[in-house]
């Protein structure tokens, strides 16, 4: 018998972290999963919660109520389109190594995680939570900016980096992209304008396109003479691409368009769903 699969949501409550829930409730319908709602106890977010309780008397019992009434409204909503099931659990610790500790216990196969967006990611510079969750997680992170709402993929845009993990990951947004009936554009975005370039992309093409086993494919080479990661993000605009998917492997497209050194015009990069492939 097949493991059912497992969407693991930790939420603080904030707007972008309902949002998250929307969209891993969605997800857990199409994939018939068991949906985890999770939270970690933090005595700051808490008093932007519960301002009148500054000492947290009644921490664990506000954030119990919480999680049980969003466990009632996603079993209401998603349990009749094909959701498994929906629990909710909150420990104590540090947000971040708290919540991959947990993915790791119930055997996540997904962390749906909600963003700000913008700020979220200019403080990636510096640091936050969910660009260090992305970055230490041997799970797969699916990242939802605050103000993108779930609606069904036109397209999602595969970020390749000529990876040989490029082969098992096309066929998990092959899956996703089968149940929207969605264009699937694997795009590899070049620096140069280079012959190499396009010899390199032919030999993808040929080597991918057994794996992929899907009609709406394309196959994309783009060169910019800019940052590689604005260039990309000007093909997911202009291309009007749902979702953008990286697989995230040393020196690979995703560390390119996440490294420390970034311009700070990649601040504005996350609009749109970020799909990080991190397991197979």
């Amino acid at each position: 018998m097949s493991k059912t699969f497992t969407i693991l949501c930790p939420t603080d409550f904030s707007e972008c972290s309902l949002n998250a829930i929307e969209y891993a409730a969605k997800l857990g319908e199409l994939f018939k999963a068991d949906l985890f709602l999770f939270h970690v106890l933090n005595k700051t977010d808490y008093e932007k919660l519960s301002p009148l309780d500054t000492e947290g008397y009644h921490q664990e019992e506000f954030i119990k109520e919480k999680l049980v009434n969003l466990q009632q409204a996603v079993l209401k909503e998603s349990l009749p389109k094909g959701l498994k099931s929906c629990e909710i659990s909150f420990k104590d610790g540090k947000i971040v190594s708290r919540t991959l500790k947990e993915a790791n216990k119930i055997g996540a196969d997904l962390i749906v995680m909600g963003t700000e967006g913008t700020n979220d990611l200019r403080e990636h510079i510096i640091g936050s939570r969910t660009s260090k969750l992305v970055e230490e997680s041997e799970k797969d992170v699916f990242v939802v900016p605050r103000k993108v709402y779930f609606k069904k993929p036109r397209k999602i845009v595969y970020a390749s980096d000529y990876l040989e993990e490029d082969k098992i990951a096309i066929q998990k947004v092959v899956e996703l992209a089968r149940f929207f009936d969605s264009e699937i554009d694997i795009v590899h975005v070049s620096s140069t304008h280079k012959a190499i370039d396009k010899s390199l992309h032919m030999e993808m093409v040929d080597e991918l396109t057994p794996f992929v086993k899907y009609e709406k494919v394309n196959y994309v080479l783009k060169s910019y003479r800019d940052d590689l990661a604005l260039g990309l993000e000007n093909y997911l605009q202009t291309s009007k691409g749902d979702i953008l998917v990286t697989l995230s492997k040393k020196k690979s497209f995703f560390d390119q368009i996440f490294s420390k050194n970034l311009s700070k015009k990649m601040a504005y990069f996350i609009n749109k769903p970020l799909w990080v492939i991190k397991s197979f």
